[in-house]
Protein backbone atom coordinates (compact mmCIF):
# COMPACT_ATOMS: atom_id res chain seq x y z
CA UNK A 1 0.00 0.00 0.00
CA UNK A 2 1.47 3.52 -1.03
CA UNK A 3 0.96 6.61 0.88
CA UNK A 4 -1.70 7.81 -1.73
CA UNK A 5 -4.02 4.48 -0.97
CA UNK A 6 -3.67 5.21 2.42
CA UNK A 7 -4.55 9.16 1.83
CA UNK A 8 -7.58 7.69 -0.12
CA UNK A 9 -8.83 5.33 1.94
CA UNK A 10 -8.98 7.96 4.94
CA UNK A 11 -10.50 10.71 2.35
CA UNK A 12 -13.70 8.25 1.83
CA UNK A 13 -13.95 8.15 4.94
CA UNK A 14 -14.03 11.77 4.84
CA UNK A 15 -16.55 11.87 2.64
CA UNK A 16 -18.50 9.19 3.85
CA UNK A 17 -18.73 11.21 7.61
CA UNK A 18 -19.17 14.38 5.94
CA UNK A 19 -22.24 12.94 4.27
CA UNK A 20 -23.27 11.92 7.37
CA UNK A 21 -23.37 14.93 9.82
CA UNK A 22 -25.33 16.11 6.84
CA UNK A 23 -27.82 14.05 7.22
CA UNK A 24 -27.98 14.16 11.26
CA UNK A 25 -28.72 18.18 10.70
CA UNK A 26 -31.02 17.69 8.17
CA UNK A 27 -32.79 14.78 11.08
CA UNK A 28 -32.47 17.41 13.72
CA UNK A 29 -33.72 20.38 11.69
CA UNK A 30 -36.59 18.81 10.87
CA UNK A 31 -37.43 17.43 14.66
CA UNK A 32 -40.78 18.64 14.57
CA UNK A 33 -41.70 19.31 11.15
CA UNK A 34 -45.51 17.54 11.17
CA UNK A 35 -46.01 18.20 7.49
CA UNK A 36 -43.83 17.90 4.68
CA UNK A 37 -43.71 19.43 1.09
CA UNK A 38 -46.04 16.37 -0.63
CA UNK A 39 -48.50 16.42 2.19
CA UNK A 40 -47.85 12.53 3.06
CA UNK A 41 -47.33 13.10 6.99
CA UNK A 42 -44.32 13.90 9.04
CA UNK A 43 -40.80 13.91 8.15
CA UNK A 44 -39.33 10.42 8.15
CA UNK A 45 -35.85 9.93 9.62
CA UNK A 46 -33.21 9.27 7.37
CA UNK A 47 -30.12 7.31 7.81
CA UNK A 48 -27.36 6.76 5.86
CA UNK A 49 -26.00 3.27 4.16
CA UNK A 50 -21.92 2.59 3.68
CA UNK A 51 -20.81 -0.01 2.30
CA UNK A 52 -17.01 -0.75 1.38
CA UNK A 53 -15.36 0.33 -1.49
CA UNK A 54 -13.88 -2.67 -3.74
CA UNK A 55 -9.97 -2.77 -3.59
CA UNK A 56 -7.91 -2.92 -7.12
CA UNK A 57 -8.21 -6.33 -7.35
CA UNK A 58 -12.09 -8.37 -7.27
CA UNK A 59 -12.65 -10.83 -5.08
CA UNK A 60 -12.24 -14.07 -6.32
CA UNK A 61 -11.08 -16.97 -4.19
CA UNK A 62 -9.45 -17.15 -0.87
CA UNK A 63 -6.22 -17.55 -2.70
CA UNK A 64 -6.70 -14.29 -4.46
CA UNK A 65 -7.69 -12.59 -1.08
CA UNK A 66 -4.38 -14.22 0.94
CA UNK A 67 -2.50 -12.84 -1.59
CA UNK A 68 -3.62 -9.37 -1.68
CA UNK A 69 -3.83 -9.46 2.50
CA UNK A 70 0.03 -10.90 2.43
CA UNK A 71 0.57 -7.62 -0.20
CA UNK A 72 -1.07 -4.92 2.38
CA UNK A 73 -3.39 -4.22 -0.26
CA UNK A 74 -6.77 -5.09 1.05
CA UNK A 75 -9.96 -2.71 0.82
CA UNK A 76 -10.41 0.76 -0.62
CA UNK A 77 -11.91 2.91 1.56
CA UNK A 78 -15.92 3.24 1.84
CA UNK A 79 -18.28 4.69 0.28
CA UNK A 80 -22.03 5.61 0.44
CA UNK A 81 -24.39 2.77 -0.52
CA UNK A 82 -27.30 5.40 -0.23
CA UNK A 83 -29.59 7.27 2.05
CA UNK A 84 -32.44 5.61 3.42
CA UNK A 85 -35.72 6.90 4.87
CA UNK A 86 -36.87 4.91 8.24
CA UNK A 87 -40.28 4.53 7.87
CA UNK A 88 -43.63 3.80 10.65
CA UNK A 89 -42.09 0.36 11.48
CA UNK A 90 -38.75 0.88 11.45
CA UNK A 91 -39.08 3.78 13.90
CA UNK A 92 -42.45 4.61 14.95
CA UNK A 93 -43.57 8.38 14.82
CA UNK A 94 -44.65 10.29 18.26
CA UNK A 95 -48.52 10.77 18.71
CA UNK A 96 -48.94 13.93 21.22
CA UNK A 97 -52.52 15.37 22.13
CA UNK A 98 -52.68 19.04 20.95
CA UNK A 99 -56.43 19.58 19.50
CA UNK A 100 -55.55 23.22 18.58
CA UNK A 101 -52.63 22.57 16.20
CA UNK A 102 -53.11 22.82 12.63
CA UNK A 103 -52.02 19.32 11.78
CA UNK A 104 -53.91 17.53 14.40
CA UNK A 105 -56.47 14.50 12.89
CA UNK A 106 -59.83 14.03 14.20
CA UNK A 107 -59.02 12.75 17.99
CA UNK A 108 -56.88 15.71 18.44
CA UNK A 109 -53.77 14.06 17.90
CA UNK A 110 -50.43 15.04 16.26
CA UNK A 111 -48.22 12.82 14.63
CA UNK A 112 -44.33 13.86 15.00
CA UNK A 113 -41.55 12.53 12.96
CA UNK A 114 -39.66 9.59 14.04
CA UNK A 115 -36.06 11.71 15.06
CA UNK A 116 -35.24 10.89 18.18
CA UNK A 117 -32.68 13.97 19.74
CA UNK A 118 -30.53 12.14 21.71
CA UNK A 119 -29.68 9.61 19.78
CA UNK A 120 -29.13 11.97 17.04
CA UNK A 121 -26.65 14.05 19.09
CA UNK A 122 -25.12 10.37 19.97
CA UNK A 123 -24.58 9.52 16.23
CA UNK A 124 -23.34 13.83 15.36
CA UNK A 125 -20.70 12.76 17.73
CA UNK A 126 -19.65 9.47 16.69
CA UNK A 127 -19.57 10.79 12.88
CA UNK A 128 -17.32 13.88 14.66
CA UNK A 129 -15.28 11.45 15.77
CA UNK A 130 -14.79 9.31 12.83
CA UNK A 131 -14.40 12.16 10.89
CA UNK A 132 -11.65 13.51 13.21
CA UNK A 133 -9.84 10.02 12.91
CA UNK A 134 -9.89 10.03 9.15
CA UNK A 135 -8.14 13.64 8.85
CA UNK A 136 -5.82 12.82 11.80
CA UNK A 137 -4.61 9.51 9.26
CA UNK A 138 -4.28 11.50 6.33
CA UNK A 139 -2.24 14.19 8.56
CA UNK A 140 0.42 11.22 9.79
CA UNK A 141 0.76 9.97 6.21
CA UNK A 142 1.23 13.45 4.86
CA UNK A 143 4.28 13.86 7.66
CA UNK A 144 5.30 10.24 6.92
CA UNK A 145 5.72 10.72 3.51
CA UNK A 146 7.59 14.42 4.38
CA UNK A 147 9.79 12.41 6.48
CA UNK A 148 10.48 10.05 3.86
CA UNK A 149 11.79 12.63 1.44
CA UNK A 150 13.97 14.08 3.87
CA UNK A 151 15.74 10.75 4.61
CA UNK A 152 16.98 11.02 0.74
CA UNK A 153 18.28 14.49 1.16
Amino acid sequence: MSFLDGIDISASGLTAQRLRLDTIANNLANAETTRVAGGSGPYRRQVVLFESRPGSTPRSSFASVLQRSMSASSGGGVRVKGIRSLDEQAAPFKRVYEPGHPDADEQGYVTYPNVNVVEEMVNMISATRAYEANAKVIEATRAMAQRALSIGR
